[in-house]
């Protein structure tokens, strides 16, 4: 069988038996209008955060232990094991990041890093040839997946991130989920010869958060989101949590202190900036490669796009880098190729605090293919 057929029918046996296990009025959280191009309705699964706000969906909170299991083996069959073990470590995080705060942030809600405030929504009815989909989000996790004829067609935009992205563990080690992630992005740019470097290295300092945020397309000349605008609501009811968001945005962007060349010079834009693929060495597009697939082998084997980034392709694929290249600096780096977009941040909060992101410029929520489903069957 097709393995995107295959993953697509795990994925509706998943779907219907949380579903199924839900009562009527977590139903009505956790089910949404089905997948349509030009719907209006369609625009809520469009929507997507990583941010700690309210992603849209029936939450770990509101779900007893056996619907909470249904949940994540909904989840996982939309992940490889390793996405799947980072995701949950990611959750996880969320109690570290608690005590490395004081037990103290609110966000206008009764407990502002919370493991159990993670949202899962399905959209239309899983199974059959009709498009449906799901979404699993919250404070650094964005899943979407859509189904279409049966036919997995679409996995972003996938988001992972991580704070503290590096904490301790006993006996010295430490726990950084997203280490490869940093990692093989900073080996890349420090192989380069000056000459290539040169081409690569956008500027010298990053920008305080990924460039294209969370829209749901990106546009030529998107440029850096303030964090207090990456929020479901537009402000909080509670003024003084506000104003708490409002500074913490506000201290974000100072240390940055970017200026209008600044953002012009990071901005996203259709000609892919930085070094091409096909001027790499040997060792530099193994390592571009592995790079790859520390974004796109986050899906199950056999619908993960990185078999097809032979030579030929990755020719195709640009880096470009921002920010100082020696460890524990702050940095950001983007990926950009025909259907290929990936960023990467690790600049806030020391340096310690990671993003990253894979999307297809093209078909982020399965757009095309929708498109297409439209034309076919009206």
């Amino acid at each position: 069988m097709n393995p995107r057929h295959q993953i697509a029918d795990e994925m509706a046996e998943a779907a219907s038996a949380w579903l199924g296990s839900l009562a009527e009025d977590q139903r009505t959280a956790a089910h949404g209008a089905g997948p349509s191009y030009d719907a209006p309705e369609d625009a809520e699964r469009r929507r997507w955060f990583y941010t700690p706000t309210d992603h849209g969906g029936l939450t770990v909170h509101d779900q007893r232990p056996a619907q909470q299991r249904a949940a994540m083996r909904l989840v996982a069959t939309g992940l490889s094991m390793a996405g799947y073990v980072t995701v949950a470590t990611t959750m996880g995080l969320e109690n570290v990041l608690d005590r490395v705060e004081g037990f103290t942030t609110r966000f206008d809600r009764e407990r502002g890093r919370d493991p159990g405030l993670y949202y899962l929504r399905v959209f239309g009815e899983p199974g059959g040839e009709r498009p449906w989909g799901w979404r699993f989000g919250g404070h650094h996790v964005s899943l979407n997946n859509l189904v279409v004829g049966g036919e997995l067609v679409s996995t972003t935009p996938c988001f992972m991130g991580a704070d503290p992205a590096s904490s301790p563990l006993l006996g010295g080690a430490l726990n950084r989920p997203l280490a490869r992630v940093e990692d093989l992005g900073r080996e890349l740019v420090r192989s380069l010869p000056p000459e290539l470097a040169a081409q690569a290295v956008l500027l010298g300092t990053a920008p305080s958060d990924f460039v294209t945020a969370n829209r749901t397309v990106v546009s030529e000349g998107d440029q850096v989101i303030p964090l207090a605008g990456i929020w479901r609501d537009e402000r909080f009811p509670d003024d003084d949590e506000q104003a708490k968001l409002q500074a913490l945005s506000d201290r974000i962007d100072e240390a940055a202190a970017y200026t209008p060349e600044d953002h012009r010079a990071v901005e996203y834009t259709q000609a892919p900036k930085g070094v091409a693929g096909h001027l790499l060495d040997a060792s530099q597009r193994e390592l571009l490669h592995a790079l790859l697939g520390t974004y796109l082998d986050r899906v199950p084997e056999g619908i993960s796009p990185l078999p097809s980034y032979d030579d030929r392709a990755l020719d195709a694929v640009h880096f470009a880098w921002a920010g100082p290249t020696a460890p524990g600096e702050p940095h950001y780096y983007r990926l950009q190729g025909p259907r290929l977009l990936v960023e990467w941040d690790n600049t806030q909060r020391g340096a310690n605090h990671a993003h990253s992101v894979w999307r297809d410029p093209e078909a982020d929520f399965g757009l095309d293919v929708l498109a297409r489903h439209r034309t076919q069957h009206h």
